[in-house]
């Protein structure tokens, strides 16, 4: 029989037997430990022994044979379940592996992870390679296998086939499918996605919803189809909608959607008293929204909303790994599970003074300790973007007066221009920009306009983007190619530019989707890039996300795609993009 197909291999479960039977030490003894126990809902007095990255051992006895183990005295502290984020999408300009070092710190443990721009940027192989690298980290890394990209593509079929799709759902790190950010193809009678729903509960994982505003209509016929979850509820009623018609509900906290706080209000207001199927989500907020904390903060706001003490720090931990299925290896602070464990100084207090992680100090009396995983980017070929095209003025001709206005953050509507298109330069008494979509390997490119975005906005570029591709936006066509050009130099980011100037940049080398600077480096560089566009007139808080969804159908109303600029309500596209032709550096039309 294959050993690698199990967690731990014989061997080392007759070697957390003997520690039992005194003939081997633990290598960390919590004693006096006051821990959450969430099988009885109460805190308890207990030794818990960890060996390697497993409690093996959890109650009032001492080890008998503690030779090389590191005893520590927990007398005074409270002890808690590593919290589990089961929502993360973690390609929000930072990586899966810069993301995971930080949320340790705040006590997120276990990352439940969206597989979407490694599914697009790599091929199966490497993707897969890739994945169980992360295995090796201090972090517990899963992950969830989209349906569709949540865009419009030509090649959509392609792309997103019954091949690529069941050989991720059949990998054991694979905790569920979704989310289904294209449910209307779903109720539509898109029979292909049924199947892959089909596929992943027959394989006893879960099905994740991206429902906003569903009916419960809607919610019904979706739970029939397969759906086990949403996290798109907005209000208390519509998560106690979800609720009744039998979801797991995750409440939001996110930079786009930061609702948490009302849903607790409104759910307790609404008289709901049993929060065993709800948990906590950030939904893959951009890393300024994490700079005071992760699950840590959402726990604190249940507490502060009067959830019961118990019930805030399961939905951080214990209820998500019930419903995932991995109860038995994360969720409490018990015998066999995995030693993801944080130490508080106090109950109402649930940002820890110290981390274990698989059972090493991540974190400890306050102080990071420098954890050491490492991930060989390159190997995995995930390297910077290397552009052999450019871009000139004839590139930048609009065709079209067909824009996208920005009703907020994500949300859009379509307008028409009266600009003058054929200008280099734009008024700055006005909201409106150039705004164009441009294919990562210069094949094709949409002119459009943007209004809503910025009235003081020289050039802008981003490979940041839900389909990789490059946003440029700006009042003036040079600075724009400006803003290209120090794009293409840097392999991929985002660079502001005024008067011919590099005014800010955001390198990100890793596809040019993510940086491979620290969470706390890159909060900084984010912070500034947002109040460097305020100050250029961007009205709301979240310009990642902006860029990010430009291209994202599941969202209404108009949004510009590889297919053109379409319109979302309508499926259909308004404007086509122009073909270009690559050579050597050199670009005609």
């Amino acid at each position: 029989m294959d050993k690698s197909q199990f967690r731990w291999s014989n061997e080392q479960l007759r070697k957390h037997v003997s520690i039992l039977d005194g003939i081997s030490a633990p290598h960390i003894l919590l004693t006096n430990a006051t821990y959450l126990n969430t099988y009885i809902r109460e805190w308890v007095k207990a030794n818990i022994w960890i060996y390697e990255d497993r409690i093996v051992y959890v109650g009032e006895k001492f080890p008998e044979q503690i030779d090389g183990c590191e005893v520590i005295d927990c007398e005074g502290q409270f002890l808690v379940p590593g919290y589990i984020e089961p929502h993360s999408h973690p390609y929000q300009l930072y990586n899966p592996l810069t993301l995971a070092k930080y949320a340790a710190q705040a006590g997120t443990t276990t990352l439940i992870n969206d597989n979407l721009t490694f599914y697009l940027q790599l091929q199966r192989d490497s993707a897969f390679s890739l994945l169980d690298a992360f295995q090796n980290i201090n972090t517990s890394m899963y992950w969830w296998c989209r349906f569709d990209g949540q865009t419009e593509t030509p090649n959509n079929e392609q792309i997103f086939n019954n091949e690529d799709i069941l050989a991720w759902l059949k990998r054991e790190d694979i905790l569920q499918g979704g989310e289904l950010t294209a449910w209307p193809s779903l109720l539509n009678g898109d029979d292909q996605m049924l199947s892959w729903v089909q596929e992943t509960k027959k394989l006893h994982k879960k099905v994740e919803g991206h429902f906003p505003g569903a009916s419960e209509k809607t919610l019904s016929k979706l739970m029939l189809l397969g759906a086990n979850c949403d996290h798109e509820a907005m209000t208390g009623q519509e998560a106690l909608n979800r609720l009744m018609q039998g979801y797991t509900v995750s409440l939001r906290n996110s930079s786009i959607r930061p609702d948490l706080e009302i849903l607790l209000k409104e759910l307790l207001e609404l008289g709901v008293q049993q929060f065993d199927r709800f948990f906590f989500t950030t939904d893959g907020s951009h890393p300024h929204f994490y700079e005071n904390g992760m699950n840590d903060a959402m726990i604190k706001v249940a507490i502060e909303q009067g959830i019961p003490l118990v019930d805030a720090y399961n939905m951080a931990s214990y209820n998500i790994a019930r419903y995932y299925n991995m109860e038995h290896l994360h969720g409490s602070i018990a015998t066999g599970r995995v030693a993801n464990i944080n130490v508080l100084e106090s109950k109402e207090n649930p940002t820890p003074i110290s981390v274990i992680a698989k059972g090493t100090w991540v974190k400890r009396d306050g102080i990071n300790m420098n954890n050491p995983s490492n991930i060989e980017w390159e190997k995995f070929q995930i390297t910077p973007i290397q552009f052999n095209w450019s871009l000139h003025m004839h590139d930048m001709v609009n065709t079209s007066q067909n824009g996208i206005e920005l009703v907020n953050n994500v949300i859009t509507k379509p307008y028409i221009s009266e600009m003058n298109l054929g200008c280099v330069e734009l008024s700055i008494n006005h909201d409106e920009c150039f705004l164009m979509l441009i294919a990562r390997d210069g094949t094709w490119k949409i002119n459009t306009m943007v209004k809503g975005f910025a009235n003081q906005l020289k050039g802008f570029a981003s490979s940041y983007s839900t389909t990789g591709d490059i946003i440029l936006i700006g009042k003036n066509k040079k600075d724009m190619i400006k803003a290209f050009d120090r794009l293409k130099e840097i392999g991929g980011g985002i660079v502001l530019i005024g008067e011919m100037k590099i005014l800010h940049e955001i390198p990100l080398p890793l596809t040019g989707i993510m940086s491979n600077a620290d969470m706390l480096s890159l909060i900084q560089e984010e912070k500034m890039m947002i109040k460097l566009l305020q100050e250029r007139g961007y009205r709301f808080d979240d310009p990642a996300f902006t860029l990010l969804f430009f291209s994202a159908t599941h969202l209404p109303f108009i949004r510009i795609t590889p297919s053109g600029l379409y319109d979302v309500k309508n499926r259909k596209v308004l404007v086509t993009p122009d073909k270009r032709i690559v050579t050597s550096d050199k670009v005609k039309n």
